[in-house]
C-alpha cells in the first residue's frame, strides 16, 4: 500500500469517527441526562476547572529535592495538564488554579476577572491559549437549538418551579432565556417549553464557539458591538426596533457564553469599554443591543497585560471599582536557569533546526537571562543568587553556605517582572546559527551573539552596560570555571574508581573521627584508628585547616546520614565541598594537563594519546562533536592554560 493510500485510509477512519449522532431531544430527555450526571449542567468555571485537573495533580513535599531547596519543603501542587509545557511556573499556576477552584464552588472569584500580569514573553498568552485548548477538549454541552449564545436548556424552567427542581435534582439554576429564545418560545412553541428542541454543541477557538476574544481597540473607533453584538440593519425594515429578531448576537460575550472570553492587553481599552466586562462578571449580565433586556452571561473572563499598563491603570483612583473586581496573578519570567533551559528546548523542538548544540550552550544563555531578571541583593552577589534560585548549594571555604531562599525573595518585590525575555534569547540563538560556518552553536558563539544583540537592541545605556557586565565578566568567569572542571573530568575520567575509593575511605574515617570509634578495614576487617593524616590530605585541597576540620567532618557525616534516611543515592559527587576536594586532589596528580591541552606541537606520543582520549571522552560522554570539542579546547587553552 502506497503512502497516499495509507493516509487516505486514515482520512476515512477520522471522518467515520466524527459521524457520531448528536443528542436531539427535549426537556424530558435532558432531565433524564441530568438524573444520571448533574455535572452536565455545570457552570463555565467548574467545567473548565474539572477539565484542567482531569489529567491529575501531583503534590510535591520535602521528599522532593527541588521542592525542599526552592520552596523550603512547603507543599507544591503540580498540574499534569500544564507541567509538560510550562517550566518554573508552579506558584503562578497554583494561583490560577486556586482562582478556578474557588470560582467552581461559586465563591466570590466566580464574579471576578482573572488578570495575568507580566512582562513581554513571560508566557501569559501561551498560558491562556493552553487553557482555551483545554476547553476545546471538554465534552459537548447541551444547548437550546438555534440559540445564538448556546444557552443552558434549564433556562426554560419557569422561576416558580425552580425551587422544586433544585430540591429534586440538587442543581441550582442561574439565568433566564435570552430575548431571541424567549420570542421563539412564545411565537414558535406557544409557550410550551417542553417542546423547545435541545441539542449538543462543542467548543472551538477557530470557530468562535464558546471562545470570545477582545483585542485592544483604537479609542477613536471603539465600539461595544464587539462585545455585545449589534442590530441587523437589514432586518429593521422587516421588524419593529424592539423585536428580538433584529438582534445579531455575535459579540465576544455572546460567542464566549458558557466558555471563555479573553481580553488581550485589556488596559489599552478606554475605561468605558471595560464597564461591560465588569457588568458581565459581577452581575452576570451583559446589555443587549438596542432596547432589549439584559442577557445572562456564564463565562470565564481572562485578561492579560504588561506591568506598565497595570501601574498606569491602578494609579487612577476612579478605577477602584474595576480593580476591586480583578484577581491579579503575576506571571514573571522564569528565575531558575535549569527550568529556563527547558523552555528553550521546547521552542527548539518545535522548529526545523538541524544543527549541533554543544553542551552548556543553552545553560549559558539561560544564566544570562536569569541574571538580567534578578534584583540587587545586599546578602549575596548576582551569580550566587542565581545559583541559590536554581537550588544549588553554595560552597565557601569548604563549607556549604546557608542562605535562606525566602529571605532573598522577601528582600525585593516583583522579582522577575523585568529583564531579558525568552524571545530575545531565541533571536540570539538564530543569530549564532546564522553566523556559524560549521552548523553548530557553542557557549562561546552564543555569548558572542548575545553581546552583539545587547549592543544593538538594548536602547537604555544603563541596562546595556549592566547586561554586558554579566556577559563579559560574570558569565565569562562562570563558564571558564565550568569548562575547566569538565575538561579536567574528561582528562581524569580513568580515575573515577579512584575518586569513589577516596570518597568511601574519607566517609569511613570521618565518621570514626566524629563518633570516636574505630574504622574497619574493607578488605581485612581489621579495626584501626581514624587516619588523621589521610583526612587532612583531602581537606587541605579546599583550605580546611585547624579547628575548621572538626565542623567540616561533622557536617559531612550528618549530611550523608540525612540523605540515607531519605533513601537517596550517594556517591563521591553527593556533597559539593568533598567532591571539589577529591577532584582537586586527583588533578594534582595529573599536572601535565596544561601541557597536553595547549602544546600541540610539543606533545610526545604518550601525551598525544592522553589528549585523544580526553577528546573522545568529551564526544562520547559529554555530547560534543569534533568541531565543538576543538572550539572549547582552544578556548580553554587561551583562557585557562596559557603557556607561561
Amino acid at each position: 500500500m502506497t503512502t497516499t493510500n495509507k493516509f487516505l485510509e486514515r482520512v476515512k477512519e477520522h471522518r467515520d469517527s466524527k459521524k457520531v449522532e448528536k443528542f436531539q431531544g427535549f426537556l424530558e430527555q435532558y432531565l433524564q441526562v441530568l438524573e444520571i450526571d448533574k455535572n452536565t449542567a455545570s457552570l463555565s468555571h467548574k467545567r473548565l476547572y474539572q477539565q484542567l485537573i482531569s489529567p491529575g495533580i501531583i503534590t510535591l513535599d520535602e521528599s522532593d529535592t527541588r521542592c525542599r531547596k526552592l520552596f523550603n519543603g512547603e507543599k507544591v501542587k503540580v498540574y499534569n495538564y500544564f507541567s509538560p509545557h510550562f517550566f518554573g511556573m508552579e506558584r503562578p499556576l497554583e494561583k490560577v488554579m486556586r482562582y478556578l477552584s474557588s470560582a467552581a464552588m461559586k465563591g466570590e472569584e466566580s464574579r471576578q476577572v482573572l488578570l495575568l500580569l507580566g512582562p513581554v514573553g513571560a508566557g501569559k498568552s501561551a498560558l491562556i491559549e493552553h487553557i482555551k485548548t483545554a476547553l476545546e477538549a471538554c465534552p459537548p454541552i447541551y444547548v437550546l437549538e438555534g440559540c445564538p449564545i448556546r444557552e443552558e436548556p434549564l433556562h426554560l424552567i419557569p422561576r416558580t418551579l425552580r425551587p422544586e427542581f433544585e430540591e429534586a435534582y440538587g442543581i441550582s439554576i442561574e439565568g433566564d432565556l435570552c430575548p431571541i429564545c424567549r420570542h421563539r418560545l412564545i411565537k414558535d412553541f406557544g409557550g410550551d417549553y417542553t417542546q423547545f428542541p435541545i441539542t449538543e454543541a462543542s467548543f472551538s477557538v477557530r470557530g468562535r464557539k464558546g471562545v470570545g476574544v477582545v483585542p485592544p481597540m483604537d479609542p477613536n473607533t471603539q465600539d461595544t458591538s464587539l462585545l455585545i453584538g449589534s442590530e441587523d440593519i437589514s432586518k429593521l425594515d422587516l421588524y419593529p426596533e424592539d423585536d428580538p429578531r433584529v438582534l445579531s448576537l455575535n459579540g465576544a460575550f455572546n460567542v464566549g457564553n458558557r466558555g471563555i472570553v479573553e481580553f488581550v492587553e485589556v488596559f489599552k481599552n478606554e475605561i468605558e469599554f471595560l464597564h461591560t466586562m465588569i457588568t458581565a462578571t459581577q452581575e452576570k449580565n451583559v446589555p443587549s443591543p438596542g432596547k432589549q433586556a439584559m442577557i445572562y452571561f456564564d463565562g470565564v473572563i481572562l485578561a492579560h497585560c504588561n506591568e506598565a499598563e497595570w501601574n498606569k491603570f491602578k494609579s487612577e483612583h476612579t478605577n477602584e471599582a474595576i480593580l476591586d473586581r480583578i484577581v491579579r496573578v503575576n506571571i514573571p519570567y522564569c528565575l531558575e536557569y535549569e527550568q529556563e533551559v527547558k523552555i528553550y528546548k521546547k521552542l527548539i523542538d518545535r522548529s526545523d533546526y538541524d544543527y549541533h548544540l554543544a553542551p552548556h550552550t543553552l545553560e549559558v544563555a539561560a544564566m544570562f537571562a536569569v541574571l538580567s531578571r534578578l534584583k540587587h541583593s545586599n546578602k549575596v552577589d548576582p551569580v550566587t543568587k542565581m545559583k541559590i534560585y536554581n537550588g544549588e548549594e553554595i560552597v565557601e571555604k569548604g563549607l556549604i553556605k546557608k542562605v535562606d531562599i525566602n529571605d532573598l525573595r522577601e528582600e525585593v518585590e516583583d522579582e522577575g517582572m523585568s529583564g531579558i525575555s525568552t524571545r530575545f534569547i531565541m533571536k540570539a540563538i538564530d543569530a549564532a546559527l546564522a553566523d556559524s560556518t560549521k552548523n553548530m552553536i557553542t557557549p562561546i558563539s552564543i555569548r558572542d551573539a548575545l553581546i552583539k544583540q545587547v549592543k544593538e537592541q538594548i536602547v537604555n545605556p544603563d541596562h546595556r552596560k549592566y547586561y554586558l557586565q554579566f556577559l563579559q565578566k560574570s558569565l565569562h568567569e562562570e563558564y571558564l570555571s565550568l569548562l575547566e572542571k569538565e575538561i579536567t573530568k574528561a582528562f581524569v575520567s580513568a580515575y573515577e574508581e579512584q575518586a569513589e575509593s577516596l570518597f568511601n575511605n574519607y566517609l569511613d574515617h570521618a565518621e570514626a573521627y566524629v563518633n570516636n570509634t574505630k574504622v574497619k578495614d574493607r578488605v581485612t576487617n581489621e579495626e584501626m584508628e581514624a587516619d588523621e593524616k589521610f583526612l587532612v590530605s583531602i581537606e587541605e585541597q579546599i583550605g580546611i585547616k585547624g579547628s575548621a576540620k572538626n565542623n567540616f567532618r561533622a557536617d559531612i557525616t550528618s549530611y550523608m546520614f540525612a540523605k540515607l534516611r531519605r533513601s537517596e543515592v550517594i556517591d563521591w559527587r553527593s556533597y559539593g565541598p568533598l567532591r571539589e576536594a577529591i577532584e582537586t586532589k586527583l588533578v594534582a596528580s595529573v599536572r601535565d594537563i596544561s601541557r597536553i591541552v595547549t602544546k600541540s606541537k610539543s606533545r610526545d606520543t604518550k601525551q598525544q594519546k592522553k589528549f585523544n582520549a580526553m577528546v573522545a571522552t568529551l564526544i562520547e560522554d559529554y555530547g560534543y562533536n569534533e568541531d565543538s570539542a576543538e572550539e572549547v579546547i582552544k578556548f580553554a587553552s587561551n583562557n585557562l592554560w596559557r603557556d607561561s
